[in-house]
């Protein structure tokens, strides 16, 4: 008997749960290091450009340490470059669309509008990278229901942890300056588990098995 050609094989997609993982992990270590800007440098933009450049130099740092930790959330070959291409286009468009409503709106409703079209934007360019648009309305939900989440968990646990930094006396371990650092790191540690578990998903979901990518 003739073996039959692997390219009529019917391909079936792989389940999105390892990627999801792998990005989870992945992206809360850069997103650690991005928040850590803001942690132990959030004073030093004052008077060298302010809110706008430290935000700035967190999305560096999201851009640089993104291709080393998650470049295996992209198949195939060349995956290193392919990744830094739609994750660059891909996170610059999420992060001006959700700094242009942070800005604009501020504090609840600038999150809330900031979250639904950063994601919207960082979905849109991800599909028309891979030139991918299945399942585009589950996609939406999961990324903008993961990455929210993440969000304001990682807001309400660095509340939380700033307002043991101003009892009386102090919760040990920490003195005052570190527990408010580590609310900080905290807000990074959330957000990297959700958005990094919605990006895997969207990845994952993105790219078209029928490229020839192996499974």
């Amino acid at each position: 008997m003739t073996e039959p050609n692997s390219a009529a094989r019917p391909v079936v997609l792989r389940q999105p749960w390892r990627s999801m993982l792998l990005g989870a992990l992945g992206f809360t270590g850069v997103s650690l290091a991005a928040f850590a800007v803001w942690a132990w440098g959030g004073g030093w933009f004052q008077g060298r450009g302010g809110e706008p450049a430290r935000y700035a130099a967190i999305a560096a740092v999201f851009l640089l340490l993104g291709g080393p930790l998650l470049q295996f959330l992209v198949h195939g070959p060349r995956r290193w470059i392919r990744f830094h291409q739609v994750f660059t286009l891909a996170f610059l468009a999420y992060s001006v669309v959700w700094s242009g409503c942070w800005f604009t709106l501020g504090f609840g409703w600038g999150e809330w509008l900031g979250a639904l079209l950063g994601c919207l934007a960082l979905l849109t360019v991800t599909s028309w990278y891979f030139q991918s648009w299945d399942r585009w309305t589950m996609a939406v939900v999961v990324f903008f229901a993961l990455h929210t989440a993440g969000y304001f968990a990682g807001g309400r646990a660095m509340y939380q942890l700033w307002e043991w930094s101003r009892m009386v006396p102090v919760p040990p371990p920490f003195d005052p300056s570190q527990w408010r650092t580590l609310a900080k790191l905290s807000w990074g540690l959330f957000y990297g588990l959700g958005f990094g578990a919605g990006l895997g998903y969207v990845l994952e979901s993105r790219q078209p098995h029928r490229h020839g990518f192996p499974q």
